[in-house]
């Protein structure tokens, strides 16, 4: 069972639960304040504006009591997957590199994206060719992807780079940038390849009827 966890402020856990049971997975939404069920087998940690995104998005619900089991988890190679405010929480939590900061323009941005994928090798890509170009919804005020440069350096060494925003033909440039994140990055892994965060929206191109099925890809690496 597939558990997406809700916080105070989630507004696309159901989004998530809708879209996983359409793949065919099992996935229930689990309170933050409640134990991980035991058959958890994958976690889904949803986007929305956690705690009114107060300090800044993601940093009061990554300490929040369910985040010490969703770590320890993690640990133990449970798949998790951070999405726009979850992302935030995964990095916010540890369990990704980096953070993500107010976007270039201080707005919120609400759009169709392209994103490139660069590391196809891996359970939340393996849907997707290297290179291949997808389109996925974004909304978010805080989607920068800062890091260092020397980890920065690393994260591009180790292939932890899942997805860049670029143009409609795959070019990676500035102006296919939507938040002025580093490098365009729009998706990278944890240290384990199990964990993996994104600020655009799979699960929102997921079902057929929305009329772009582009994330389903995404949410595939569930069945590892």
């Amino acid at each position: 069972m597939i558990a997406v966890v809700q916080f105070g402020g989630s507004n696309c856990d159901r989004d998530a639960v809708r879209a996983l049971s359409d793949l065919g997975f099992e996935a229930e939404r689990v309170w933050h304040e409640d134990p991980l069920p035991e058959e958890t087998t994958g976690i889904v940690l949803p986007g929305g504006f956690s705690y009114g995104d107060y300090l800044r998005g993601g940093a009061m619900a990554a300490r929040s009591p369910i985040m010490k089991s969703v770590r320890e988890a993690a640990a133990e190679g449970v798949p998790v997957l951070g999405v726009c405010n979850g992302a935030q929480i995964g990095c916010e939590s540890g369990l990704t590199p980096g953070a993500f900061t107010t976007n270039a323009s201080a707005r919120f941005q609400c759009e169709h994206v392209y994103l490139r994928v660069e590391n196809a090798d891996t359970r939340w890509t393996a849907a997707y060719e290297e290179g291949e170009v997808i389109e996925l919804p974004i909304a978010h005020g805080e989607g920068r992807f800062e890091l260092d440069a020397e980890r920065y350096e690393e994260l591009e060494a180790d292939d932890r780079i899942l997805f860049r925003y670029c143009d409609e033909d795959g070019n990676v440039t500035d102006e296919a940038n939507p938040n002025g994140s580093l490098g365009n990055v729009a998706g990278v892994l944890g240290d384990s390849e199990s964990v993996a965060v994104l600020m655009p929206h799979p699960e929102r191109a997921s079902l057929p009827q929305l009329g772009n099925t582009d994330g389903r890809g995404v949410l595939a690496g569930f069945e590892g």
